[in-house]
């Protein structure tokens, strides 16, 4: 078990969220002896914020606020303000409008002292609000207990850049000068854990879950990540990748600095390339050019070291072309799992390439990829009728190698977005109706779904043993994705809407009898009136 001693300092910042900041300050309060003080750190803010903290100090002698008198600008400044101020020998940081569960700074603490670590890291839930929909941060990372010798034995260490679901030494921070990018610098974590990294640290890793990040995308002022429509926050974006590579190399940490680059083709450019179709003219030709700027710093080694990724090939497709083009088929790939769409175009000579129109993007990469990783394609349409609706896949080709696998079957399943739960699990023999082409349909019992959003989600099965978890492409050319009012046994009437995601998959709304289509029809009126 952890010391009874306090040990550790958490350094909660924040501006403007009188909304949120006492309850993210009660959650680090509440982890009980371990945390000896609690510092919140004011950053000028205009509301009752600095108010509130003052309040709460006055009956609990743990918190600490130190406000300044100018506001920073980000997250960093008044982070270090933190990490010069604690006074024990762990510190941890919290966001304003974030929590720290229950047992979170034990599990840390305990995972820090047992194995002499410099760093205790946990499992960060991202929470959907006001959906309560969760997603868990770099899940594979923590899916056990381990002790980390070094930094560069575990290469996938730089996918995790978030510094708040960590415990650091106090003292190993100091030593090394480890701090965080000063003023207005977005994506600060960034660099800060880069930085940690390059220090060479033990790293104890834990299951738990060790901090609750709440993104509102419907709050009045979002977040300075989550604030993605200008071309300047692709900037700041790239500026902190780079300084993170180059950290990371110049520490001498050549395999960290190479892993540091192939995650910002996996994330960042899958993620903002996801996006693209969502911005106007202007916003892609600009974020095209800083793009293809960006990766030609890129060298061979960078290029080849998982040539057949879906980030390795969007990239190689970027850098090629010199003006913004393709966009739905980029936005496929770069969903997750990508799916590679038609034409599956040749050169003369036999070598895949991305299209007739684009052959300067080899894709040979797939003909020697595992089965399990291609980047298989399925479309899919859910037709919706009073009876009986059906679901209707279609599998195709990809330069052969699907066919050298023979496809058997595909397991459908209907996940709860808000849950992430499985739910009508069926699996379809897949017919070959012509070469390159198999197919499967279903019938769909949508009274059984009930109401809510539900993400399909396939498994395909091959003859030789191997497996691929895929989403379906949503058939934009169908008649069927559109809401309908359907009579229903169960609930007088069901409201239908079969829809594309913004990465292209399949999704579906229901909504069930009257109250539910009268919610659907005020919300649509809503949107009328709001332009």
């Amino acid at each position: 078990m952890p010391e009874a001693l306090p040990q550790v300092s958490v350094v909660v910042i924040g501006h403007d969220d009188a909304a949120h900041v006492t309850d993210a300050v009660r959650s680090a309060l509440d982890q009980g002896p371990a945390v000896g003080e609690v510092i919140a750190v004011d950053d000028c803010s205009t509301d009752d914020s600095a108010a509130l903290l003052e309040r709460l100090a006055a009956t609990e002698p743990r918190l600490r606020v130190i406000r300044h008198s100018v506001n920073s600008g980000g997250c960093g400044t008044p982070r270090n303000t933190g990490i010069d101020a604690a006074t024990l020998p762990h510190v941890m940081f919290l966001d304003s409008d974030d929590l720290l569960p229950p047992g979170a700074v034990d599990a840390l603490l305990r995972a820090a002292t047992e194995t002499g670590a410099e760093v205790a890291a946990g499992l960060c839930v991202r929470r959907e609000l006001p959906s309560g929909r969760e997603h868990l941060w770099q899940r594979s990372l923590y899916a056990e207990a381990a002790l980390i010798e070094h930094p560069a034995d575990r290469t996938h260490l730089v996918h995790d850049t978030l510094c708040v679901n960590k415990l650091y030494r106090t003292g190993f921070l100091r030593a090394h000068g480890i701090r965080f990018p000063e003023g207005r610098f977005l994506y600060e974590d960034f660099v800060f854990t880069a930085r940690v990294l390059a220090a060479a640290p033990r790293l104890a890793l834990v299951p738990d879950r060790v901090y609750l990040w709440h993104v509102r995308r419907a709050a009045e002022r979002l977040s300075l990540s989550l604030d993605r429509e200008r071309v300047d926050n692709w900037h700041s974006r790239t500026r902190a990748c780079a300084q993170a590579y180059e950290i990371l190399r110049d520490a001498g940490a050549a395999e960290l600095a190479r892993a540091a680059r192939a995650k910002f083709l996996d994330h960042e450019l899958r993620m903002y390339l996801r996006e693209l179709h969502l911005r106007d003219a202007e916003y892609r030709r600009a974020w095209w050019a800083h793009t293809r700027e960006y990766l030609a710093g890129y060298d061979a080694e960078d290029w080849e070291r998982d040539p057949a990724a879906p980030g390795t090939l969007l990239g190689r497709f970027v850098r090629e072309s010199p003006e913004p083009r393709d966009l739905p088929r980029l936005r496929e790939l770069a969903a997750r799992p990508a799916r590679l769409l038609p034409p599956y175009a040749r050169t003369p000579e036999g070598t895949p390439v991305w299209s007739d129109a684009c052959p300067g993007v080899d894709l040979t990469p797939l003909l020697t990829c595992p089965t399990e990783a291609l980047p298989c394609a399925m479309d899919a349409e859910l037709l919706p009728h009073a009876r009986a609706s059906r679901l209707r896949l279609r599998l195709h080709e990809l330069y052969g190698r699907l066919a050298d696998a023979g496809p058997l079957a595909v397991t459908a399943r209907w996940h709860d977005r808000r849950t992430g739960r499985p739910v009508r699990r069926i699996t379809l023999p897949l017919v070959p109706v012509h070469p390159g082409t198999w197919t499967a349909e279903a019938a769909v019992d949508l009274n059984a779904l009930g109401p809510g959003v539900w993400d399909l989600c396939l498994t395909v099965h091959f003859k030789n043993g191997a497996w691929r978890d895929i989403t379906a492409h949503a058939r934009t050319d169908s008649p069927h994705l559109r809401r309908r009012a359907l009579p229903s046994p169960r609930h007088l009437v069901l409201l239908a809407h079969p829809y594309a995601t913004h990465s292209g998959a399949l999704s579906l709304r229901v909504a069930t009898g009257p109250a539910g289509a009268a919610r659907v029809a005020r919300g649509r009126l809503r949107r009328l009136i709001g332009g």
